[in-house]
């Protein structure tokens, strides 16, 4: 193969790749290798090019005649690091060569694949962490049961009563791990069917009014007339979408559970709706559904973190409540499918504000 020839089946390739002679000059490199390494590295040794001790160790046992082989790189820059699988492959004679082979160099960056397997040990880490709490607690009162407590019926009764919390906390766990699930595998797919919002709204209402009354809250629903400017068709006759009604349910229960639970006893929560002018990706009228409370509010610190798997503001405030630390991940990811955003607001010792913003179609 030519070098011209060469080049340009380099360059036709988007990863970066470098040719490098039998002496380990940089002899070629493609659009893309000098985007991520410079422009000045052709004509320059790979030892002062990629100066990483393991890649290089590589680079010189192929020239020396081992199988082709890989080796890890990485760059460090202000984003973060940024992790490269290299495929180090001979190619025999060619322009450049000299005492060694001549080797090209593909570049495949692989940091989502790290990420990725660091996200799933951690979920398996955080799942144990959690199934691991209340299964001792349990065993423990189990064997408490049979031994010292066994003719205590005040002591039964009261380690009975407690098994029974730690179980449902397990089953809300497994209940809500098999929801995350499921929401994930259906992100991509958008829903089909028509949803009125404001009927979604009212059904939470009415299916937490028996809780919010135990905790002398009051929970009332505010619609805003919408500026007949914003309406296009259809929308101007009330607030009906596209979407999953099941799944904007769980969105909506979840987020307003979270008001009554956290906004404190005696405090009002208030969902908002309303259309709206959309901004960004979203354009042209779009529905805006608010849920707001009077709490003690969220340091700042914590908003960017709040849709993380089991990542919890007050963990054992949280778990006292029966929370699992999954379901603002859950909400998220049914915001996403409906390709809708998620806005959190919040004022230590004034409230929070969980704004969802989707569009009609």
């Amino acid at each position: 193969m030519t070098e011209t020839r060469l080049k340009d089946v380099m360059n036709a390739v988007p990863e970066p790749m470098l040719y490098l002679s039998g002496s380990g000059i940089v002899e070629m490199a493609n659009v893309a290798a000098r985007a991520l390494l410079g422009d000045w590295i052709e004509g320059r040794s790979c030892a002062t090019v990629l100066r990483q001790p393991g890649l290089l160790s590589r680079i010189e046992a192929v020239q020396a005649g081992a199988p082709p082989g890989e080796a890890r790189m990485q760059i460090a820059d202000q984003t973060g690091e940024t992790q490269y699988r290299v495929r180090i492959t001979p190619v025999g004679e060619g322009p450049g060569a000299g005492d060694g082979q001549p080797l090209l160099l593909h570049f495949s960056d692989i940091t989502h694949l790290r990420e990725a397997e660091e996200m799933r040990r951690d979920f398996v880490a955080n799942v144990s962490h959690e199934l691991r709490t209340p299964l001792t607690a349990v065993l423990g009162f189990i064997e408490t049961l049979r031994g010292p407590a066994r003719e205590d019926t005040a002591a039964r009764e009261r380690f009975l009563g407690i098994m029974e919390g730690e179980a449902r906390r397990m089953n809300r766990l497994v209940s809500d791990l098999l929801s995350l699930s499921r929401v994930e595998s259906q992100e991509r797919q958008r829903p089909s069917g028509e949803v009125d919002l404001k009927a979604v709204l009212e059904g939470v209402i009415a299916a937490l009014r028996p809780s919010a009354e135990d905790q002398n809250c009051t929970l009332e629903l505010e619609t805003a007339p919408a500026d007949p400017a914003l309406l296009l068709g259809e929308a101007g006759a009330g607030y009906r979408m596209r979407g999953d009604r099941d799944q904007l349910m769980q969105v909506f229960l979840n987020l307003t559970e979270n008001a009554l639970k956290y906004g404190g006893t005696g405090k009002p929560v208030t969902l908002r709706l309303g259309w709206q002018e959309g901004s960004g990706h979203l354009k042209g009228p779009v529905l805006r559904a608010e849920v707001v409370d009077r709490g003690d509010g969220i340091d700042p610190l914590h908003l960017p973190r709040l849709t993380e798997r089991f990542y919890r503001v007050d963990t054992h405030r949280s778990r006292a409540m029966g929370g699992t630390g999954l379901g603002l991940a859950i909400v998220k990811h049914i915001v996403n499918r409906h390709r809708g955003r998620l806005r959190i607001e919040s004022v230590p010792g004034k409230g929070s504000t969980f704004t969802v913003i989707l569009p009609p179609e």
